[in-house]
């Protein structure tokens, strides 16, 4: 067997099964496994890029919270905690697992509604540029929402077409901006396949041109180090549900480099972002540093489990995480070129593991079969169409076993399909 790019040396021998026990027993990580609350039915969790587990921090929090805080405090804990939630967590989400310094980021809507506010507030601070750069194989609400801006203000789309298996380039990128360019939206890490982009020196790239850039850090933060202030990145938004184990629908985050928070007008104005929320004034004025991007009441219970998680990836730390992240993911290659690809499967994300998020695709055609087979037997990843499977390997809570008897029986039900024949 060959072994993947990145893949451990202890993966080359033994069974699937051996050579994952030894993994885990290796794992520097492994103990955090027993952090989070576990699922008595499923047997391979792999689908932590689309909802992260829940820490058993969280579940004891969200308990004590109905009844000490929200029951026990009532209308005063906005004044004690709540009103600053979405600023101090934002900074926390920041420092942790960002790289950016405080007053930059914020927690407030979905990642749709902040994504339609920070291109918003682009295209006013670039009046005379009318251009926005975008990929095919962005995520669909990037690239809905970019089609329902430019359509009202009257801006053009120029549209980038990465290879399936791959993503944007920096090559790719400097071909298309121009000096009309007025921003760059792209996904540091593609949904699909799973590529980690270069976002240092696209970043350089489009700002070589006179362009802002707007990284989609969904399938990123918490997974892959990054590194906002370093990079000189302008907007970022991304969603908690994933790597940060918020839960379904926790809101999302955005950044807003500090040197940029005056001179943007976000289009939502709520009375969160003015001035003086509780003075209840007959005007808007915008907050002067990045509560301005805040539009309605805050998410505060949505906010309450993403917490735990950012504990953990601060005594984790990022570095640990993506390392095994890159271990994860490499062994699930090895086992994929093993036992699937003999089958017909084809891997449908990078080999080389330093443009390599934390999920790898697979495709054939019966995928969108067995899924329902593989959920029934406690086996949970994920289809995208047209034909893939996701394993979304989460460090923190995957182990190695997990990906043995995830792919295991990904390799059993391709074999009793019979389209697979």
């Amino acid at each position: 067997m060959t072994s993947s790019p990145g893949a451990s040396p202890t993966t080359s021998t033994g069974s699937p099964a051996e050579r994952a026990a030894t993994l885990d027993r290796a794992d520097p990580l492994a103990r955090f496994r027993e952090e989070f609350v576990p699922s008595e039915d499923v047997v391979a969790y792999l689908d932590g890029n689309s909802l992260g587990r829940p820490t058993r921090a969280s579940a004891e929090r969200l308990a004590r919270f109905a009844t000490e805080h929200w029951g026990a405090r009532l209308i005063r804990g906005w004044d004690e905690s709540w009103y600053g939630l979405p600023l101090t967590v934002g900074d926390r989400i920041g420092a942790t697992v960002l790289g950016a310094a405080p007053g930059q980021t914020f927690v407030g809507d979905s990642t749709t509604v902040i994504l339609y506010k920070l291109v918003r507030a682009a295209l006013d601070a670039r009046p005379d540029r009318t251009e926005i750069v975008v990929d095919t194989g962005n995520f669909p609400t990037d690239r809905f929402v970019l089609q329902g801006i430019a359509a009202e203000r009257g801006a053009t789309l120029r549209w980038l077409s990465p290879e399936p298996d791959a993503g944007v380039t920096p090559a790719q990128v400097a071909g298309v901006v121009g000096p009309g360019t007025a921003l760059v939206v792209l996904s540091h890490v593609a949904y699909r396949s799973g590529h980690l982009a270069d976002a240092d020196v696209i970043t350089r790239v489009a700002h070589d041109a006179g362009a802002l850039v707007l990284w989609d850090l969904c399938h990123s933060a918490g997974a892959v180090p990054v590194e906002l202030d370093a990079w000189g990145v302008d907007l970022a938004a991304g969603c908690t549900y994933k790597y940060l184990n918020g839960g379904p629908g926790s809101p999302a985050f955005g950044y807003v480099r500090a040197g940029l928070q005056a001179t943007m007008t976000q289009p939502i104005q709520g009375w969160m972002g003015s001035d003086a929320p509780f003075e209840m004034g007959p005007a808007y004025a915008p907050h002067e540093g990045v509560r301005r991007f805040l539009s309605g009441t805050p998410a505060v219970v949505g906010m309450l489990a993403m917490q735990d998680m950012l504990d953990l990836l601060a005594e984790a730390g990022i570095d640990a995480v993506r390392a095994k992240s890159v271990r994860l993911t490499g062994f699930a290659l090895d086992l994929v070129d093993e036992l699937l690809v003999p089958l017909g499967v084809r891997v449908a994300s990078p080999r080389d593991p330093a443009r390599r998020g934390s999920h790898v695709t697979i495709d054939h055609a019966a995928f969108e079969q067995v899924l329902r087979r593989l959920w029934a037997q406690g086996v949970v990843p994920d289809f995208r169409r047209p034909d893939g499977l996701r394993l979304g390997l989460s460090p923190l809570s995957t182990s190695f076993t997990e990906v043995q008897v995830g792919v295991e029986a990904i390799r059993t039900a391709l074999l009793d399909e019979p389209a697979s024949a």
